[in-house]
């Protein structure tokens, strides 16, 4: 296994490594503008993106970004350094920023419809010369108390406790940008939580968290580790908001969570908890050190102790020393596609499947957690959401905002499914509709405005413009624009509605609040997608990492996705943001507790 588990990852690595630089044109055609300034407009990664072109005869001059819908935080790097690659090198063949490539594709789309106004042979710049020659690569070494393998949630958050338990830390995160799936998260953080539940008349407790997360996973979680996760949930929630983090008072349920107990973020998708780690770790320089661009390649291990990692920068090869200990927060391997077909046995085949995931998921943690003999255990396990765009694969465009609004219906316009059951009944029902493809059915109590954003800070309004939600006065005409008869639409709503008034369904739905009936009603359409791999390194509750004899490998944490035996064979909606935070939080004190 650890022959493929390493060839897996570097294969699915070699296809995302940012590999932008100083292009020229091969002088295979004229290069020649009618000077002047052009617009060009192409889809990005939340809606189009518009650019403004500057050329004289000869060159391109400037690219500007004049209008665009994507996150900053996600897409910032690839308005930034797109451009900045096509004027220096002149060409369009330049690569995309990984882990923005919708963004990065929809910026070359737009500056290539501009250019083909300017009368450019649009052949000849999109022909790339042969880079220039690499500089020279340089070593060198540099120490802290923790070193911390993944700038994603879970690390930023081991990174964050072990300074605070008086750590300096070093960071490593080989994408261009800190914030892994993170950033690109729903961002539904599940905790028991009787201030802002109990008003709301929400009745919880540990105990059922507990239950529902164990029972949730078939019973194939570690019980000790299920405990840690839901008896933590609250206090790192309370952590990070003394650390700036805000929540809104709303209480949810997300899809698969099973009980209203999650919480939205104020900042969309997962930016908040990013954008709170890194302005803690801007005003703690002293203690935290992030390098991006920079990927682990190796465990140090002396005597036996894990006591550091060699990793490569763009330009460096690095040795850094872990005086206490080093903690693997790389994310799961959800886009890898060769490590996840090998590894699953319950979906149908997942070579061509679409993921949630962003790019560097692709399970290099385990490689070099393997390498020094590190347990793996339930990597058969692979997440599914019926939640896809059928696009891109991605959760953007759904327009759901909590379980007890809406309801599905595949292309027959039938409801098919328990809306509210756990994530794997619900996908494995989608794939046996009609192209494994349904829409999501809600009404005005949703988006009460046109401009009310889903949770993926998308309006419904874009949405509709884009052509990726639709809109009806009636229950009949919406189902006339998605294609279902319209009197299947309108039983399967009545249904519902019955369901609200009864407290369940013939599917045996318990998840209820209130009628759809209330127009303009929408509609969304959805595929199964992959969205998180629950198998990985085996730790205990100390986020300490054991081997294949059930040992601690000593000076080696882990937390995150990256681990495995905490959510067993299904993961709850929501418990992911408690599960990096609780045990990144745990993994980086335990770190900076060795001596």
């Amino acid at each position: 296994m650890k022959r493929f588990l390493k060839r897996a990852a570097m294969t699915a690595l070699g296809g995302v490594m940012l590999v932008i630089g100083i292009m020229g044109c091969a002088s295979g055609g004229k290069i020649a503008f009618t000077p002047g300034v052009y617009q060009g407009t192409a889809r990005g990664f939340n809606g189009d993106v518009t650019v403004e072109v500057t050329v004289d005869a000869a060159r391109i001059l400037d690219i500007r970004i004049v209008a665009q819908n994507d996150t900053p935080e996600i897409s910032g790097l690839a308005y930034e350094r797109i451009p900045r690659a096509i004027v220096a090198g002149q060409t369009l063949a330049v690569d995309v920023v990984s882990g923005a490539t919708f963004s990065s594709n929809g910026v070359i789309a737009a500056v290539t419809a501009a250019l083909e106004l300017s009368g450019v042979n649009l052949d000849a710049l999109k022909t790339r010369r042969p880079s220039e020659a690499g500089a020279a690569r340089t070593a060198e070494t540099l120490d802290a108390d923790v070193v911390v393998i993944g700038g994603g949630g879970a690390g930023l958050a081991a990174a964050i406790s072990a300074s605070q338990n008086g750590a300096k830390v070093i960071v490593l995160e080989k994408m261009p940008r800190a914030g892994g799936n993170t950033i690109i998260s729903g961002a539904a953080y599940n905790a028991v939580d009787p201030a802002r539940q109990r008003p709301r008349g929400i009745e919880d407790s540990i105990d059922l968290h507990y239950t529902q997360t164990f029972e949730g996973g078939d019973m194939k979680g570690d019980p000790a580790m299920v405990r840690t996760l839901v008896e933590n949930a609250l206090p790192a929630l309370q952590w990070m908001e003394s650390m700036g983090m805000e929540f809104t008072d709303e209480i949810f349920t997300v899809l698969g969570a099973l009980w209203p107990r999650s919480h939205r973020p104020v900042m969309p998708l997962g930016t908040g908890y990013i954008d709170t780690d890194l302005k803690y770790i801007a005003a703690h320089p002293d203690l935290i050190t992030l390098m991006v661009d920079t990927k682990a390649t190796e465990l140090i291990v002396a005597n036996g102790r894990v006591t550091g990692v060699k990793a490569e920068g763009q330009t460096t090869d690095y040795v850094l020393n872990a005086g206490r200990g080093v903690v693997i927060a790389t994310g799961g391997f959800g886009a890898n596609k060769e490590l996840r077909q090998r590894f699953n046995t319950q979906w149908p085949d997942l070579t061509n499947a679409g993921t949630t995931n962003h790019p560097g998921a692709t399970g290099d943690g385990l490689v070099l957690a393997e390498a020094v003999d590190a347990n793996l255990v339930g990597m058969e396990y692979i997440q599914l959401l019926p939640m896809g765009d059928p696009e891109t694969g991605s959760l953007s465009g759904n327009i759901e905002q909590a379980v007890e609004d809406r309801f599905f219906v595949n292309k027959e316009g039938n409801r098919f499914v328990d809306e509210g059951a756990r994530r794997d009944v619900m996908t494995l029902a989608l794939f046996e509709q009609t192209d494994a493809y349904m829409w999501v059915i809600c009404d005005r109590h949703s988006y009460p405005t046109p401009q009310v954003k889903n949770n993926f800070n998308e309006s419904i309004e874009e949405l509709i413009q884009q052509g990726r939600a639709f809109e009806a006065n009636t229950i009949e005409e919406l189902a006339r624009k998605i294609g279902v008869p319209p009197a299947s639409l309108q039983a399967a709503t009545a249904e519902f509605n019955a369901g609200v008034d009864a407290g369940t369904d013939r599917f045996g739905r318990t998840l209820w609040k209130i009628k759809i009936d209330s127009p303009p009603y929408y509609a969304g359409a959805r595929i199964p997608t992959v969205h998180h791999t629950m198998g990985g390194i085996q730790i205990n509750p100390q986020a300490q990492v054991l081997d294949r004899q059930g040992r601690i490998v000593p000076g080696l944490y882990a937390a995150g996705e990256v681990t495995g035996g905490i959510h067993g064979s299904n993961r709850l909606g929501g418990n992911a943001l408690a599960d990096i935070h609780v045990f990144g939080r745990i993994a980086g004190a335990s770190a900076a507790a060795e001596r």
